[in-house]
């Protein structure tokens, strides 16, 4: 994820080397790479190479993530079995992000989560901005909440919550948790936190503590 920040052209072997050397963490799930435009993202141009040289280990699942059908295709030529879809819950980082309203970003994914489906592949969703907007400022706990229920709607298994910009704190996280478990499942939901401003390990504790 945080790969596609880098100016400099990360070189292909150095990706493939940090995946191998986390496969050898004991880590069950390691997210690769996204088989995204490479004119839009050129630090990921070289996806599918990563994904034919890495160590692959059995008893690892590696996801990708699939912004479209053409994604799907070079997913599945690289043998990926787990695919992630990602939208946000602000509409202006939507719009700034992937120059598409959060609607929009579900009807340009919803082949893939069909076709995925069809092929028996592990689906995943992405939720940003779940708690602050760089743009919008702090984002409403009611405003995610059918964000969500539309990906689960659409048959997705796991959502993945994020707090993109690292802003949350332990009392927004045990807020919305308290609210958001109403009426979701918690043993479809993960949490994706950055520690921009300290807080990670904190809001990880109280995610931990709702199960």
């Amino acid at each position: 994820d945080g790969l596609q920040n880098e100016k400099r052209f990360i070189p292909t072997e150095d990706k493939i080397e940090l995946i191998n050397r986390l496969s050898e963490t004991g880590l069950s799930d390691i997210e690769i790479t996204s088989f995204v435009s490479p004119k839009a993202i050129p630090q990921l141009a070289d996806s599918e190479t990563v994904c034919q040289q890495i160590k692959r280990k059995n008893n690892i699942q590696y996801w990708a993530l699939v912004p479209n059908v053409i994604g799907l295709e070079k997913a599945l030529a690289s043998q990926i079995s787990h695919i992630a879809v990602f939208t946000a819950a602000s509409e202006s980082f939507n719009q700034k992000n992937i120059k598409k309203s959060i609607a929009e970003s579900f009807e340009a994914f919803r082949p893939v989560v069909e076709q995925g489906t069809q092929k028996d592949l592990t689906i995943r969703g992405y939720v940003s901005t779940a708690f602050w907007c760089p743009y919008e400022g702090q984002i409403a706990k009611e405003t995610v909440l059918p964000v969500i229920q539309k990906l689960f709607e659409m048959g997705i298994t796991e959502v993945s919550i994020g707090d993109t910009i690292g802003k949350a704190t332990p009392e927004q996280v045990d807020a919305s948790l308290s609210y958001w478990l109403q009426h979701l499942p918690k043993a479809n939901l993960a949490m994706h936190f950055h520690d921009t401003y300290h807080h990670a390990l904190d809001n990880i504790k109280v995610s931990l503590n709702h199960g």
